[in-house]
């Protein structure tokens, strides 16, 4: 378990989107259970790729937690990713840039905060 603060804030930050990712899980599963999908294979593979994807950020979130740099490394890929969204959302065909920037305002906290996360480690670990 670690002692470095930014590995704690970045590990709770990333558990919150885990968590977010379980509400929007539990929308499909929801949609897909009333019939509210024009593809049902389309809904259960998303579905379970939603359900990967809750699974990974919050392996990245206890591993951060822990001290352990492939948490790290996952939760800085997890912001990039989440960046990609808010920049589509942003500026799409049917863009909404107040989505995107609410998609990318926690992103970019939780990224420095995993850089931050990193870079102590790597100071403490000399």
């Amino acid at each position: 378990m670690t002692t470095n603060p930014f590995a704690r804030i970045a590990a709770g930050l990333l558990a919150l989107e885990a968590g977010a990712i379980i509400v929007l899980l539990v929308q499909q599963v929801l949609a897909l259970l009333a019939g509210d999908v024009e593809s049902a294979e389309s809904a259960i593979a998303l579905t379970v790729l939603t359900a990967v994807g809750a699974a990974a950020v919050a392996a990245f979130a206890v591993a951060t937690w822990r001290g352990q740099s492939w948490g790290r490394s996952g939760g800085i890929v997890t912001q990039a990713l989440i960046a990609a969204v808010a920049l589509g959302a942003a500026t799409g065909a049917f863009a909404h840039p107040v989505i995107g920037l609410a998609l990318a305002a926690p992103a970019i906290v939780t990224f420095v905060m995993l850089v931050l996360a990193a870079r102590r480690a790597g100071a403490d670990r000399r």
